[in-house]
């Protein structure tokens, strides 16, 4: 079969596994689909941790099982090889007797890397391994970035103005009053969609005095992320929407150290150490995969001075301050430019 045909298939399962984006976690996105003399007979994907992974749910969605041994199964990822929550998909493969096996990306978890693609060698499957493999990476560069460099996945995100201003300054008359939006309600709808799709999202203490944010999905559908604070002392207003237990939310900090209210967790850390790191630390020991920072220009500059970050989202608002506080600066691979009405939002990636 022409490579061609290979990459057709394998960017369908990248499809259906994007169905699972911002539910799968702390399992991959993985897509599945079967496919018999040019003909698609089954398809799935990964819906939900605990539930059938996407070769089950393909296979499960076969019609004629007598296909399968003469049919080809393409999966983004490679099938699992261990027992977790459910069985190990390899073993399923050769159990219903399928030969052909393309897989889009090796899987960097120690448990399997590899050891996936050798049971099915070893089992008589005939085995192609890299179509689409970059596609597939991106897919699931969160889970990659977890396993291989044992932090989340990190996207820094900031509004600023055609000034590079990120607030204004509040000695100056001619700045807007509080509070204070940059952008337009459709750029905000893209940054709930993007907590939608990521587990986690930080601010400093700053950040969360002059903005009072809920750091919630309410302008799109999805689970909130954990929320997390940097607040040394201890100093946030009580009535912050930070703290108002409606969302999981861990307070960074220099005082206390306590687990013990409903949706409310202090984490004393070294505020003479490195800051992100432990943040970072505290993170991957909860299995958190992906972290937005939103601010402010302390934070974010700290991650960055640290090269601590895979991607930034920077919204420039059609606004203009005179005087303010300037965005953070940083220097990466612009991968898009998106118009959002008067607004627009550039994405880099740290290469």
């Amino acid at each position: 079969m022409k490579k061609d045909f290979y990459e057709f298939y394998m960017e369908r399962c990248i499809r259906l596994a994007l169905n699972g984006l911002g539910r799968t976690y702390p399992n991959p996105l993985v897509g599945c689909v079967i496919v018999h003399n040019g003909k698609i007979i089954g398809e799935g994907w990964h819906q939900k941790a605990g539930e059938p992974h996407a070769e089950v749910n393909a296979i499960n969605s076969v019609k004629d099982e007598s296909l399968l041994p003469e049919s080809t199964l393409y999966v983004n990822l490679e099938p699992c090889s261990h027992w977790g929550r459910t069985p190990p998909c390899s073993d399923l493969i050769v159990r219903k007797k399928i030969k052909n096996v393309v897989i889009g990306s090796v899987d960097y978890n120690s448990q399997v890397y590899g050891k996936g693609i050798e049971h099915l060698k070893n089992h008589g499957c005939h085995v192609i391994v890299g179509i689409k493999e970059k596609e597939c990476y991106e897919l699931n560069k969160r889970f990659f970035t977890f396993h291989k460099k044992k932090r989340p996945y990190i996207i820094l995100k900031w509004a600023e103005t055609r000034g590079g201003f990120i607030f204004p300054d509040k000695k100056d008359k001619n700045s807007v009053a509080e509070p204070v939006w940059i952008t337009n309600k459709y750029s905000l709808q893209k940054v709930h969609q993007l907590r939608a799709n990521e587990q986690s999202i930080l601010v400093g203490f700053n950040t969360a005095k002059n903005d009072n944010p809920r750091l919630d999905t309410r302008d799109y559908f999805g689970k909130d992320p954990l929320r997390l604070l940097i607040d040394k002392n201890l100093k946030i207003n009580k009535d912050s929407y930070l703290l108002d237990r409606k969302s999981e939310t861990v307070v960074f900090n220099a005082l206390e150290d306590i687990n013990i209210y409903n949706n409310l967790i202090f984490k004393r850390i070294d505020f003479d150490k490195n800051i992100p790191v432990q943040i970072l630390r505290y993170l991957y020991e909860r299995e958190i995969q992906s972290l937005i920072i939103e601010g402010g220009t302390i934070t974010l500059q700290s991650f960055i001075k640290e090269g601590l970050w895979d991607e930034a989202w920077k919204f420039t608002g059609d606004i203009f301050f005179r005087k303010g506080l300037k965005a953070p600066v940083i220097e990466g691979k612009l991968q898009e430019q998106i118009p959002i009405i008067n607004d627009e939002l550039r994405i880099y990636t740290n290469d």
